[in-house]
């Protein structure tokens, strides 16, 4: 009998919100190279690469993300099948139903393997392995999840208990259980019948999409319009904002793998962590001889167990055990390494008073390129602004600032009204407030110019963007429009 194909599919939402401040609502962990020189994503692509069975992957994320997934992917050769883009988060069981439905138009009754991007798996080869097993179950129409032998008592994971034999390599599910206190997940441990909840999947797409419609119609049916009256832009397909939204907020353990009865759990033992917290990271990161993880420019004295990180400037510790101390250019996080769970409430509380660091990192990236904020004060603002080689901004124009760009490297072109007007090294332009421009990198190295920006309001919403070759909003009134880009 013939089998059926592979469609893997990539998870890309989410914020990781417990890696502050390296992840951030504009810049999650899944799109950050944490524990290698690729990212998340990457690697969770790359690890499919000796799958026979697969195809290319379907990907879905956030809107805000789709460029930065795009050229992730793009870095690695790696073409997706598509790239479904949310209108925003609804948990992965409507995630998953609107993948399943665009793996179904695409092939015969696809298997299709549900991977969140953001996972750290060390034995590449035993989860192809337990793929491969998953894939025979699967067949079967049986919707495998797969548990984590876990290594220890973990509190951060919720866990699945085995039930009864249904193969040399599945088990039925006897249940699934919410992340436990310290003794309750000793005990689990010490039972060996209970396993880490991976959050990765491998079924048919007629059998899930089969139980979503008799356990949760709800959301199979507004899944379903926000796939038809979904739009294509540029290479990305845009579900369906109102009917999207109208669906039930659910993970798929809650709306599926809890109530079905074609449920099978296949064991997994392969390194695996999701790498949600900075004690994840410090536990699969490589220690020095004090058993510190050290990244960037780091010095200590007296100090163990601790996992430091310098991005943009000198770290020094002294006498610190169990800890966590993370520096980038606008934020540093201290915290001990046994309250690094607590990390999300401190960003909740920074949404709640408005602090932009919970969004965004001081280096913002777009679709061309990125800009990075040097100075800012009531009528000034310094930017640095890279431009990646072929790319060009919108044509725009600003009511309430001007701006004076100064050529650091690379060659700019740049129309400013019926001008056009070549750039090169150590040259500069000044744009007067309320004329037409574009900023175009015609080179083949990276543009770098330093922007000064001056006027009565320098917020990035002061825009009127005429014209976009990445199809961007050129709503000049809306105040969360795409920055000034």
């Amino acid at each position: 009998m013939k089998k059926n194909v592979i469609v893997p599919i990539i998870l890309a939402g989410g914020s990781g919100s417990r890696l502050w401040p390296l992840s951030r609502q504009l810049y999650p962990k899944q799109l950050i190279a944490l524990n290698s020189s690729r990212t998340m994503l990457q690697e969770t692509a790359l690890r499919l690469a000796n799958l026979s069975e697969a195809v290319s992957p379907i990907v879905i994320c956030n809107d805000d993300h789709r460029f930065m997934v795009a050229e992730q992917l793009r870095q690695l050769n790696i073409c997706p099948e598509t790239i479904l883009l949310e209108p925003e988060g609804r948990n992965t069981a409507p995630a998953i139903a609107v993948c399943a439905m665009e793996a179904a138009s695409r092939h015969n009754d696809p298997l299709i393997l549900v991977l969140p991007a953001d996972h750290f798996i060390a034995d590449t080869q035993a989860f192809l392995s337990a793929v491969r097993e998953g894939a025979g179950e699967a067949e079967k129409d049986r919707l495998i999840t797969f548990g984590i032998v876990p290594d220890g008592p973990e509190t951060g994971y919720g866990y699945i208990q085995k039930g009864v034999p249904l193969s040399s390599c599945a088990f039925a599910i006897e249940r699934f259980v919410e992340k436990p206190d310290l003794e309750t997940a000793t005990s689990y441990v010490a039972s060996g019948n209970y396993f880490w909840n991976s959050g990765m999947f491998l079924f048919k797409a007629s059998t899930i999409l089969e139980e979503l419609r008799t356990l949760v119609p709800e959301i199979l049916s507004n899944c379903e319009a926000a796939r038809r009256k979904a739009a294509t832009d540029l290479d990305f397909i845009r579900l369906d904002g109102p009917s999207f939204h109208a669906s039930p907020s659910d993970s798929i353990d809650y709306a599926v793998m809890e109530k079905t009865q074609k449920g099978a759990m296949i064991p997994l033992k392969a390194g695996w962590s999701d790498l949600g917290s900075w004690e994840a990271l410090w536990q699969v990161g490589e220690k020095d001889l004090q058993s510190n993880v050290i990244h960037g420019d780091v010095l200590t004295h007296d100090v163990r167990n601790s996992f430091l990180h310098a991005e943009s400037r000198l770290v020094a510790a002294v006498g610190l055990e169990n800890h966590i101390v993370v520096e980038t250019p606008d934020a540093v996080l201290v915290s001990p390494r046994d309250r690094v769970q607590d990390v999300r409430k401190m960003v909740d509380y920074m949404r709640l008073i408005g602090r932009g660091e919970a969004i965004s990192h001081r280096r913002v990236y777009r679709p061309w390129g990125s800009y990075e904020t040097i100075a800012m004060d009531n009528r000034f603002q310094v930017k640095r602004i890279t431009v990646k080689p072929g790319a060009k901004l919108s044509a725009q124009k600003h009511y309430h600032r001007a701006e004076h760009w100064v050529v650091v490297r690379g060659t700019a072109v740049v129309q400013r009204g019926d001008e056009e007007i070549l750039l090169r090294e150590d040259e500069s332009i000044y744009i007067p407030l309320g004329v037409t421009h574009r900023l175009e990198n015609p080179g083949k190295i990276p543009l770098d110019l330093i922007e000064v920006q001056s006027g009565s309001y320098l917020g990035e919403d002061d825009i009127v963007r005429f014209d976009d070759v990445y199809g961007r909003v050129k709503d000049p009134d809306a105040k969360n429009a795409t920055p000034s880009a």
